[in-house]
């Protein structure tokens, strides 16, 4: 690679297949009847990668995945709800920041950064919160590459009657999501992730039936979820001006998630780019911050070398040079860096990274043991 066209080993942007940035070559009218069919089989694409046709609808929303986390929130949850917030990370904590924006009253469960959110422990907060009425669970917190258990989650929230909004921003399309007869009441993603196109559009999968009930709750316009839909089922448009290009590339990229082989397919790939990433930081040196059990496909967090030479933007930049994009660090109380194993790369392109970065380590000086 270039150094002007890294493989970014991120949790979004990513590195893009050719025929996804090809997509966005040609033009798009906005109310083009050909333009709102490629939309419309989008959102039908998407239903069936989380296998939600007949009782779900698959909105599409301008913007990033947080702009749909908040559209989500803003419109599913009423005025007098309270949101349960299992928090582990640094996009747990950015769901509470959203509902104290909007006035909407929450209790979080504080969690450690390697610590997931149990069955278990959200029903002993039910039992303490009876004004609960709802639960925002991140399903992958990419602040540590830690997996939640979504359907260990589901099932309690649905046993008590909660209402589940899950962020699978980082996990939609890698990791098995079904939700039929599950106790997921909204689903959260967005193009630039797991899926491998470019970002610009979040999308929320939303149990038909609920989101029926919820005309003008939303306190916003742009983020009013009901309206988007209401809209687009009368006139099969968007809204307002649709991010056109990104609806194409995510097109596109959805024909090769479904020509690798769907989800089972790219979540094994994922697979084994982590398996050999870990594998060859281990042999350098590198600890991952999570315990095997707890951590997820799509990027490893490492513990920073203690090494007073360490300095992570003297290694982003020396890897960079390589032909390789770097994480920082997002947890709070570790020094650490990220490394993505998402996008379309293979474990070739992670065998290169490491060597990037043992060579970038020897280089600068850094004793890693």
């Amino acid at each position: 690679m270039s150094a002007s066209s890294p493989i970014l080993l991120t949790p979004g942007p990513l590195t893009t297949a050719l025929g996804t940035r090809e997509a966005m070559l040609r033009d798009w009218g906005s109310w083009d009847g050909e333009f709102n069919r490629m939309t419309r089989s989008v959102c039908a694409d998407l239903l069936a990668v989380a296998h939600g046709q007949g009782e779900y609808v698959c909105v599409p929303m301008q913007g990033s995945g947080t702009f749909s986390v908040e559209a989500a929130l803003g419109t599913l949850v009423p005025r007098d709800g309270c949101v349960l917030v299992p928090s582990n990370g640094a996009y747990c904590a950015r769901i509470v920041k959203i509902l104290e924006r909007m006035g909407v009253a929450h209790a979080t469960l504080p969690l450690g950064e390697d610590e997931p959110a149990r069955a278990e422990a959200i029903e002993a907060a039910f039992a303490r919160e009876p004004r609960i009425t709802h639960v925002a669970q991140v399903h992958l917190e990419t602040s540590a590459g830690l997996l939640n258990p979504l359907d260990e989650i589901a099932a309690v929230c649905a046993r008590h009657g909660k209402r589940l909004i899950a962020d699978a921003m980082s996990s939609f399309g890698a990791v098995p999501i079904d939700l039929r007869g599950s106790g997921i009441d909204a689903l959260v993603s967005a193009s630039g992730k797991c899926l491998e196109g470019v970002p610009g559009m979040g999308f929320v999968i939303v149990r038909q039936a609920l989101l029926e009930t919820c005309a003008r709750r939303s306190p916003s316009l742009a983020l009013d979820l009901h309206d988007q839909w209401a809209y687009m089922e009368k006139t099969t448009q968007w809204r307002y001006t649709p991010p056109t290009h990104v609806v194409a590339a995510l097109r596109r990229a959805l024909d090769q998630f479904v020509a690798e082989g769907g989800q089972p397919a790219r979540g094994a790939r994922y697979a084994r780019n982590c398996a050999t990433l870990i594998d060859g930081m281990s042999a350098l040196g590198f600890v991952p911050f999570l315990a095997p059990a707890m951590q997820s496909n799509i990027i490893v967090t490492f513990h920073a070398p203690r090494d007073p030479a360490w300095r992570f933007a003297d290694l982003y930049d020396a890897v960079r040079a390589a032909g390789y994009i770097l994480y920082p660090g997002k947890l709070t109380e570790v020094d650490t860096f990220r490394v993505g194993c998402i996008g379309a790369i293979d474990d070739n392109d992670m065998r290169g990274a490491v060597a990037a970065i043992g060579q970038a380590v020897g280089s600068l000086g850094i004793k890693i043991r």
